[in-house]
Formats: structure tokens, sequence, C-alpha cells
């Protein structure tokens, strides 16, 4: 039986609310992976049907909205520094074929952003090694994540420090990654990603 008028409402204004929670819960709690600031978001609100949820994408608009309207004299010259950081990062980085993600790249980082590179090797030990070779003090962590051709989510590992003041992730994905780059678990389609090339060309272009 379709909904009626009132409910498709309630439905659409329970998803606005879902999503500018979560939007806030970014900007200042902290939390960076969009999907765990939705569940959170949903959590806190009381609508635990995730047909009701608010899109991915409907969460980054609700970002940049709240953006605007708090942070429109800080957000862009932080986004800008962690912008040339990540192309010093991936031209250090350039054996491992380093793509930029996350906000850094969407435009949407601020002050507790990291940096996310997502280097491609077989062997993730290589990094570590190469990290502890050039003397970069880095602590081991797992981030989930969907490949293209897989059905769900599994955790990849990698390392996150931080130099000047800014926080770097590395996720290390499998070599075959690079033309089959890891998708959104909301619609399957893949995540924006950078190469080094790409990133100089935006940063020429600002």
């Amino acid at each position: 039986m379709p909904s009626s008028p009132q409910s498709a409402q309630r439905n659409a204004r329970g998803r606005q609310r879902i999503a500018q929670e979560a939007a806030r819960l970014i900007a200042e709690s902290g939390i960076q992976d969009f999907e765990h600031a939705r569940r959170k978001a949903a959590s806190r609100l009381g609508i635990h049907e995730e047909a009701l949820w608010p899109r991915l994408a409907d969460v980054e608009q609700a970002l940049r909205e709240h953006q605007r309207l708090f942070a429109s004299t800080t957000q862009p010259g932080a986004l800008r520094q962690r912008r040339a950081s990540a192309l010093q990062a991936m031209q250090f980085l350039q054996a491992f074929q380093p793509r930029l993600a996350g906000p850094v790249l969407t435009g949407l980082a601020g002050d507790s952003s990291p940096v996310i590179l997502h280097l491609h090797c077989d062997d993730a030990e290589t990094v570590q090694h190469f990290l502890h070779d050039q003397q970069i003090p880095a602590e081991a962590r797992a981030w989930p994540l969907q490949l293209a051709g897989h059905a769900s989510r599994q955790h990849y590992p990698g390392w996150e420090f931080a130099a000047d003041g800014i926080a770097f992730e590395l996720v290390i994905l499998p070599e075959d990654a690079v033309r089959q780059p890891p998708v959104s678990s909301d619609d399957g389609k893949p995540l924006p990603r950078a190469t080094l090339a790409q990133l100089r060309q935006l940063l020429a272009d600002e």
C-alpha cells in the first residue's frame, strides 16, 4: 500500500534531520566516516529503520551547508593546506601509486579532517618497511572499504601518522584496485579518487 502524503513528508523530514545531525557530528565531533556519522545520527534521533535514512550524498550536501553557515572563514584555508600537504605526500609515496580520497578531494575537509591516501601494494609490509626506513612513526589501523566486485565491506590495513599538525591515513589496497577502486556502499558507484597529476591540476585551478 502506498504511503500517505503525510507519511512521506514525515519520512522526508526524518531523513533531513539525520543528514543535518550527521553533518554536525562530522564537523564538530571529529567523526570522518560518513556512514558511521549517519548511523550515529539515526540512533540519536531514534530512527532505526535504514530504509528511512538519507543517502550518503545527502549527508555530504548537509555538511557543505553546515560549513557554509558556520565555517566559511576557516574551512577554505584548512582545505587548501591539506591539499598542498597531500601533494607532497603523494610525491613522497609515488612508488605505491597513491590516490587521494575523502574530504580533502571532495572539498569538505575541515580543521580535523585527515588526508586519506589509498596506496596500492599486494604486500602491506612493504609500505611499513618504507615508512620505517624513512623514520616516520606510524600507527597501524584498518579501514572498512568495499572494492568493486565485492559484495560487502572488508577491512584493509594501513597506517596513520601526523605531520605539521595534519593527520594522514594511508590505506593499503591490492594493486588491481588501481583499476577497480572502492565503491560506495550506497549505490555501488566508484568513490571519487585523484591521481597525483589530477591533484596538481586541482591546485592549479584554485
